[in-house]
């Protein structure tokens, strides 16, 4: 019994506690659910945990863990998802858990994360809420699907909802607003309607009321309500409500009022679209503020579209509006270029076409520019009127190159006169640049088609010139003869010189009585021309002299000396030659030694001193012929005459029985100057002495010592030479070099192997085959000076220049400078002297021969175009811009053809560096015009155009220049590459400016 009542009472003892325990955890249960329905969540979640550490009823703890996650969620604690989702993962089972997966979902909801949200809302079980539950539910998931762009889902659940008094104006807004979104305007306006007298949503309706209103095309309404919108409205807002009303004005017509709303507007992200430029463009165009327009229309830069070919148009029809041609031309090739309306297209072309030809046009030449439209537009109503632009085309382009193309395609009736024009010029063209072999064909093709008797006549004048040069004479003297002779000839420009080339013409052919007759001719006839009416005395003279005709000749040269001429010496030195054939040797010689000082550096000196001490032998006084020699033997030691006066030294003194002195000059002569006429003579006067002194052994033992003189081969020597000469002279040269061959292959040494040589190679020279003359020149130019030096040193200068050898050529020039009579090879020397040195690009002597032959003032104008351009082009090389720029300034007055366009193009390089970029462009326009065949420069003269527009704040000019240069102009990839580095320039500094609003 006791133990009984022991185990009773332990048993009643623990039953005690245990209810003790679970009583108290109980109370704290169920005051933390109070303080839970109280929100007072902090101390709730407090007493959760602590009843959840202190019972060990499942059921409580899952409770306590349930409501301990759902404090953590309503105070919005981090880690309130980890507790609610461990609860779950804990309890599967619980009664809570879709009150669980509620929270969760409104806890994501709450935090934004609306995709995470979605997650958990699909896990709840919708039949087990609450109408309030329900309607927070649908209304948070149709917001959640919202804001992940489902609305076809977002649209069910916003539609459970639209008669909650919570959510209910919520979900009409966000309805109507996808209704806007998708353009149904009609159910936007339904739900906003609903929901406009509510304060919080009127003023966010009223933008897209106005949006909605001007997007259904009712302007009036969108203006009105865009404006009762705007002071109500957020900055980005109210940007977006300009657009609205500038559009609107816009549409209506309403330029005037669009403009200070389009300009108001600040674009999607702060920059603004193609059609947002174009819009406030041509409302500026359309109030007749042209430049103001420009400055819209020139910021689309890069579109391709329908805009874009608008605006491009507009900007075209501006330009012109401002007389701003060539910029149109720009913007009508672009806006010809797209085919988004063609009826803009045509018009853009036909604008286009025209402006090119009263441009010129650097891209592509003129007439098939106008050829490009017509075969696209046949039926254009302007067709006849570009027909007529197209013939003129081909002239004022000046690129006959390609008219010539173009002409040779379509070799229609009604294009004979532009075709006979354009084979003129053509001519012409080939003829400035010295291409006169293909000039000739070019100026017989125009005398083919001869419909305009003016143009017959020049060609005709110009074949003359051709033929003249190509050393035709008779058929150049034909022709200057037939254009005489021409009714037109007398009106056209060669006229006034036709006698001067009549003359010269006959003055080649040898035929001197007439050739002075012409000359004479020309004298009485123009008055005006100082240079070629100098010239024309001084050929006068030499015809009269060359006829006997001493006093008339003289009478000529006198007038020469008058005219203070640069050949005034030598018409001098020719009237004191004069006086001799008239046996006044007297006055000869007076006017020789008044010569010798008067003109101390004149070429023709050292002939006068020789002439003089002839002169003196004539008149038997042979002292003064000795000295006179001797002047001339110590003055000039590498003339021509030294060998002869020499000589003639020696003759002096055998005639007067001084034959020991004769001998040793003789000798002189024999042993100096071997080969030459002047030694043969000398050994055969010399034989003379030792045959008449009795000493022919002596004779013999000297003329052993001399290897050009075989005594007992004389015979066949003389006879092997003069039969080549017979040959030679008879114009027979394939026979003639034959026998010069033999000649010299026989008698290396012979007494004619100086001249064989010379003649073998002027053979080789007739005959084209100028590589073989070069070693038999090199002998003439290795001998003493000697009579044929000259000549060959031109000549080989000459062949060695056109096969390229610029360096052999050197040395073979600079002895010809220095030893040339005649003025003519001195110019060809040194202006070769001066491009070879160029192109070995040794500048500094390239300059001082360019300076050389500028300073003779016979030099014709192309050889001092080649020497400024020469002097300009090294400027350039070394840098000294300052000399560059003044040397191309004094070519462009004198230059043709290419030159010219040269010159054209450095003109306008350096107005543009100066800032004068408006005269640098019409500079441009000029090389475009007239210049259009050397494509080079045009090309680089568009470069130099972009750089002036950019500088003139016209970015799109420079910009579609360039890329017009990069499309059209591959043949030229430096000028390409030139044109990509200037686009890359303009395009990096445009994206740092174009991010602004630039209104």
């Amino acid at each position: 019994m006791a133990l009984f009542l022991l185990v009773l009472v332990k048993t009643n003892t623990l039953s005690a506690q245990k209810s003790t325990i679970y009583t108290t955890d109980l109370k704290d249960f169920d005051r933390a659910i109070s303080l839970y329905k109280d929100n007072q969540y902090v101390s709730a979640q407090y007493l959760f945990e602590k009843v959840k550490m202190a019972t060990h009823d499942e059921e409580t703890k899952s409770d306590c863990a349930y409501y301990d996650a759902s404090c953590a969620v309503r105070l919005g604690h981090a880690n309130a998802d980890v507790l609610m989702e461990s609860f779950l993962e804990t309890y599967p089972t619980s009664s809570k858990s879709n009150q669980a997966y509620t929270e969760v979902a409104h806890y994501y909801f709450n935090q934004g994360n609306y995709s995470e949200a979605l997650n958990w809302f699909e896990k709840v079980d919708e039949n087990q809420l609450n109408a309030t539950e329900k309607d927070r539910f649908n209304f948070q998931k149709g917001y959640s699907f919202f804001s992940s762009k489902n609305k076809k889902e977002a649209t069910k659940y916003f539609n459970k909802v639209l008669n909650s008094e919570v959510y209910g104006s919520q979900a009409k807004y966000y309805l109507g607003f996808m209704a806007y979104e998708g353009d149904n305007y009609q159910e936007a306006n339904k739900y906003f309607d609903a929901v406009a007298k509510e304060e919080k949503y009127s003023e966010k309706l009223s933008y897209y009321q106005a949006d909605m209103s001007f997007k259904s095309g009712n302007f009036e309404k969108a203006i009105e309500q865009g404006q009762k919108a705007m002071a109500k409205s957020t900055p980005a807002e109210q940007s977006e409500l300009h657009k609205i009303i500038g559009e609107s004005y816009f549409n209506l017509k309403k330029y005037n009022e669009a403009i200070p709303h389009l300009v108001a507007y600040k674009g999607k992200n702060g920059k603004w679209s193609n059609t947002d430029y174009y819009q406030l463009g041509y409302a500026y165009y359309k109030q007749d503020d042209y430049e103001k327009a420009i400055a819209q229309f020139n910021k689309i830069v890069g579109g391709k579209d329908g805009v874009a070919q608008n605006a491009y148009y507009h900007l075209g029809e501006s330009y012109l509006k401002l007389n701003q041609k060539q910029q149109a031309l720009n913007a009508f090739k672009n806006a010809s270029e797209m085919s988004f309306d063609e009826a803009i297209q045509e018009d853009a072309h036909l604008n286009y076409a025209k402006l090119s030809y009263e441009l010129g046009n650097s891209y592509q030449s003129v007439p098939s520019v106008l050829l490009a439209f017509m075969d696209k537009y046949p039926n254009n109503a302007n067709r006849s009127v570009v027909e007529k632009l197209l013939i003129d085309s081909y002239i004022s382009s000046k690129n006959y190159k390609e008219a010539m193309i173009l002409l040779e395609k379509n070799k229609s009736p009604e294009n004979k006169l532009a075709y006979q024009k354009v084979t003129f010029y053509r001519g012409l063209e080939l003829y400035t640049d010295r291409n006169y072999t293909q000039a000739l064909p070019m100026f017989q093709k125009s005398l083919a088609n001869g419909v305009d008797a003016q143009f017959t006549a020049r060609a005709t004048f110009w074949k003359g010139e051709t033929e003249y040069v190509l050393e035709d004479y008779d058929k150049s003297l034909l022709s200057f003869k037939q254009f005489v002779g021409m009714t037109t000839a007398a009106s056209t420009p060669e006229y006034k010189n036709s006698s001067y080339n009549i003359a010269y013409a006959y003055f080649k052919l040898k035929e001197y009585e007439a050739a002075g007759d012409a000359f004479q001719k020309f004298i009485e006839k123009v008055k005006d021309d100082k240079t070629r009416i100098t010239d024309a005395y001084l050929r006068l003279a030499d015809c009269r002299f060359v006829t006997t005709k001493y006093w008339p000749a003289m009478d000529a040269y006198n007038k020469v000396i008058e005219l203070k001429s640069v050949d005034a010496d030598y018409a001098y030195f020719q009237k004191a030659m004069c006086y001799g054939f008239v046996s006044r040797n007297d006055k000869k010689i007076d006017d020789l030694n008044a010569f010798i000082q008067a003109y101390p550096k004149s070429s023709y000196r050292d002939d006068a001193m020789f002439e003089l001490g002839n002169t003196y032998v004539a008149t038997s006084k042979q002292d003064a012929a000795l000295k006179s020699y001797d002047r001339l033997i110590n003055e000039y030691k590498n003339s021509a005459f030294i060998s002869r006066a020499i000589l003639r030294q020696g003759l002096v003194y055998y005639n007067s029985d001084r034959n020991a002195e004769a001998l040793v000059k003789f000798k002189k002569v024999a042993a100096e100057y071997p080969k030459t006429p002047e030694a043969l003579e000398a050994v055969a006067t010399a034989r003379l002495i030792y045959v008449d002194s009795g000493k022919v052994a002596e004779y013999s033992n000297w003329v052993r010592t001399l290897d050009f003189v075989a005594v007992t081969d004389a015979d066949l020597d003389n006879d092997t030479f003069e039969s080549a000469m017979k040959q030679y002279e008879q114009n027979n040269t394939a026979q003639a070099i034959s026998g010069f061959r033999a000649y010299i292959a026989s008698f290396p040494n012979g007494i004619h192997a100086l001249k064989a040589n010379f003649q073998l190679a002027q053979a080789y020279y007739a005959e084209g085959q100028k590589d073989k003359a070069i070693p038999n020149y090199q002998y003439v130019i290795n001998e003493p000076r000697n009579e044929y030096t000259e000549q060959s040193l031109s000549r080989l200068g000459q062949i060695l220049l056109e096969s390229g050898n610029k360096e052999k050529a050197i040395p073979v020039l600079l002895r010809l400078e220095n030893e040339a009579d005649l003025f003519q090879n001195k110019v060809f020397a040194q202006s070769n002297l001066m491009k070879c040195y160029y192109e070995g690009k040794e500048y500094a002597n390239a300059v001082v021969y360019a300076e050389k032959v500028l300073a003779n003032p016979k030099t014709d104008d192309s050889v001092k175009s080649d020497a400024q351009i020469i002097i300009a082009r090294s400027a350039m090389q070394t840098g000294d811009d300052l000399k560059a720029k003044s040397a191309y300034a004094k070519v462009l007055p004198i230059a043709k053809g290419e030159l010219a366009a040269e010159a054209l193009y450095y003109d306008a390089y350096f107005k543009n560096q100066e800032g004068k970029f408006d005269a640098s462009n019409t500079v441009v326009q000029k090389l475009a015009k007239s210049y259009a065949a050397y494509r080079y420069y045009g090309a680089k003269g568009l470069i130099v155009m972009a750089k002036n527009f950019y500088g003139l704040k016209d970015s799109f000019q420079a910009t579609y220049i360039l890329d017009s240069v990069i499309q059209n102009f591959s043949d030229f990839p430096e000028v390409v590459q030139e044109a990509q580095t200037e686009l890359n320039r303009v395009k990096s500094e445009e994206s740092r400016t174009n991010s602004s609003i630039g209104n």
